[in-house]
């Protein structure tokens, strides 16, 4: 089988967020794809499935699949793009629990996709997420990917604070999430964030598309405004062009490029 290493939301390589990419001709067994993406031990290894003039995407962490995944869907329609000719635009990704989505190639070279909007409300645990993070948030709210897969959103007031935290990630297993993404305005953005997850075996994540189908909505109303310039604060950092459209989805574009091109044994 052929493997991909794509560096998404960059335009260079040893940034952004590295994801797999395995395209298949059909789908292996659960046990095979979840081996695979721990060996990988890269925060997501998406595998593909063409179905007539569409695809078939499942992701999953090195320990469990995941409902949705932003950067890995990014870097799997760049090798459709780059690597199998594909000239269908947008292309059209099924998915399990996530709905359709739809990546377009876009004139600068970007890929924009479109992701379910997902609301978020406060809820109650606002100690026990602080106690993770090391530091007290102002609010803390959940957004629900699927039905037994949550994040919390973790506000803070600046860049500065969600920059200084060092999360105690044993204190993770107490949190029925996820992940916690910690967010907060920008000095030169009009937001930044980071996510961390480490019940799913990802630390923190360098980039996590996904993460902005919940902090789009929450931008946008906050700020009073539909398209909106993001960052990823991780060690290797990311950017994210967000837009909500019509309410109900969100339009992430961003580039992508290849790192590694090889062959799976086994």
């Amino acid at each position: 089988m052929k493997i991909y290493q794509i560096d998404a939301f960059t335009t260079r390589v040893f940034a952004g967020n590295p994801a797999a990419v395995v395209p298949l001709d059909h789908w292996i067994d659960d046990s095979d794809m979840q081996a695979i993406a721990a060996e990988n031990n890269l925060a997501e290894t998406a595998f593909i499935v063409p179905n007539d003039e569409c695809w078939e995407i499942r992701w999953f962490t090195p320990t469990a699949e995941v409902a949705l995944c932003g950067h890995a869907t990014l870097a799997a329609a760049h090798v459709l793009v780059k690597h199998q000719g594909c000239l269908t635009n947008p292309m059209v990704f099924n998915t399990r629990q996530s709905g359709e989505l739809c990546v377009e190639r876009l004139e600068d070279g970007s890929l924009s996709m479109s992701f379910p909007a997902i609301p978020i409300v406060e809820c109650d645990s606002k100690n026990a997420v602080g106690e993770a993070l090391g530091a007290m948030p102002e609010t803390v709210l959940f957004g629900r990917y699927s039905p037994d897969q949550i994040d919390y959103v973790a506000v803070f007031d600046s860049e500065d604070s969600i920059a200084a935290l060092k999360p105690d990630f044993s204190k993770f297993s107490n949190l029925d999430s996820r992940g916690v993404i910690v967010t907060a305005p920008g000095a030169s953005y009009d937001f930044v964030s980071r996510y961390f997850a480490p019940n799913f075996g990802i630390d923190e994540d360098p980039v996590t598309g996904s993460a902005h189908c919940l902090l789009t909505p929450y931008w946008s109303q906050r700020l009073d405004k539909k398209s909106l310039r993001a960052r990823q604060i991780s060690r290797r950092g990311g950017d994210l062009a967000c837009t909500l459209d019509n309410n109900d989805r969100v339009l992430l574009a961003g580039h992508a490029v290849d790192y590694l091109v090889g062959e799976i044994n086994f």
